[in-house]
């Protein structure tokens, strides 16, 4: 736990710097490769990388809320940026948390391994899985794979992508496809590190990303084109590879909620005592009740969510149910906090404007309403039924 105390430490310190410069921050439109340099130097790479492969994280139980957290403090400082830096432990979870095939497990070790290695040489990893009309269910893929033994991964993809977190600063992104010849989707994962974008490579930019909410994490809309890829060695099972990482993933989302809201509460607060006894109205007052009662809702959330983990090691139903509630509450907690400030909350020199359509982004991007809620009904159906408490 000594070098995670390390890790929270540094973040701390490196989110202050991040604060200093929000306004300009916030401003920004495109990632800044030298943030996810200093974000290595922390030990943000090495704390997604198992102990056994030379990192920092033990497992779910007793690393989840370490990591969680350190991306909560980020946020504060910059949620383009811990947004985007999330995803990275997300993805490893696929391979870390996952355990192993029945049977022959060799050549799933053996990609463990090199996902791990490639961390630690210094390579981030995101995802790039949502393609335009899906609705956010990577499982319905349009997107297609083609065997091919002569390309890096002796595979082939082509098809749309969009919502890639991190382009131009991530080394490797996963994604799905469906393979030539099968019914079900798989997952691959594509190394981009230095990949031009003008389809001379396969990979052409759509879009930049021109959101209203996160506006910095470069999540660039691309068409890729018999653009080589490497499959998952575990085939036929994509969505055990989804469910076998078993929350944590949802975690270091939420957690990029907190620190926003962890930072809106913060700037609120110093606002109200600045002003005159006077010039604080009831209004104000209630609404700052109001939106200290959510920030304690959210919390406990939060809490709730890690603890699940903490206690089980797998927590999909709880830490989903974290995260919707919180992406509700943090949405209503800045429209109070934006009553309170009145008019300049809005003005592009204020915070509060951009956190409010951060909060609100993490709320319809990840996944969507409609996808989000689905799967926590499909998760409830197995829980426990609803009883009166003895």
């Amino acid at each position: 736990m000594r070098a995670f105390e390390q890790l929270l430490q540094r973040t701390r310190d490196f989110a202050e710097d991040l604060a200093a410069k929000r306004r300009e921050r916030q401003e920004r439109h495109h990632l800044d490769p030298t943030d996810f340099r200093r974000l290595a130097d922390i030990g943000f790479l090495r704390a997604s990388v198992p102990v056994a492969q030379g990192g920092l994280w033990d497992d779910a139980r007793r690393s989840v809320r370490a990591l969680s957290d350190a991306h909560r403090l980020l946020a504060a400082g910059d949620s383009s940026l811990a947004l985007a830096a999330s995803m990275h432990p997300g993805v490893l979870a696929f391979w870390r948390d996952t355990g192993s095939p029945k049977g022959d497990a060799t050549a799933w070790e053996a990609q463990k391994r090199l996902v791990f290695e490639t961390t630690l040489a210094g390579a981030w990893w995101g995802t790039i899985t949502s393609e335009p009309g899906s609705g956010g269910d990577v499982g319905r893929t349009r997107a297609s794979a083609r065997p091919d033994p002569g390309a890096p991964g002796g595979w082939r993809v082509t098809g749309e992508k969009h919502f890639g977190s991190g382009s131009g600063v991530t080394s490797y992104m996963i994604t799905t496809a469906l393979p030539e010849g099968e019914a079900e989707p798989a997952w691959f994962f594509l190394a981009v590190h230095g990949v031009a974008w003008d389809g001379s490579t396969g990979m052409t930019l759509r879009a930049e990303w021109d959101g209203f909410g996160m506006a910095a994490t470069d999540s660039h809309a691309f068409a890729f084109r018999d653009f080589p890829a490497t499959r998952f060695a575990w085939p036929g099972h994509w969505r055990e590879v989804i469910e076998g990482t078993g929350g944590s993933t949802t975690m270091f989302q939420v957690a990029v909620i907190l620190g926003v809201t962890d930072a809106a509460m913060a700037h609120v607060q110093r606002l109200l005592r600045a002003r005159e006894a006077a010039a604080v109205t009831a209004f104000d007052k209630v609404e700052w009740v109001a939106a200290e009662r959510e920030a304690w809702l959210i919390r406990q959330a939060y809490e709730a969510g890690l603890r699940a983990l903490e206690r089980h090691g797998r927590a999909r139903r709880e830490t989903s149910m974290a995260k919707a509630s919180i992406a509700l509450l943090a949405e209503s907690l800045l429209t109070r906090l934006c009553r309170i400030a009145g008019g300049g909350a809005y003005a592009r020199r204020s915070p509060l404007g951009h956190w409010f359509e951060d909060v609100r982004a993490m709320g319809f991007l990840r996944p969507p309403w409609s996808l989000a809620l689905e799967g926590l009904y499909a998760l409830g159906r197995d829980a426990e039924p609803y009883q009166a408490p003895v």
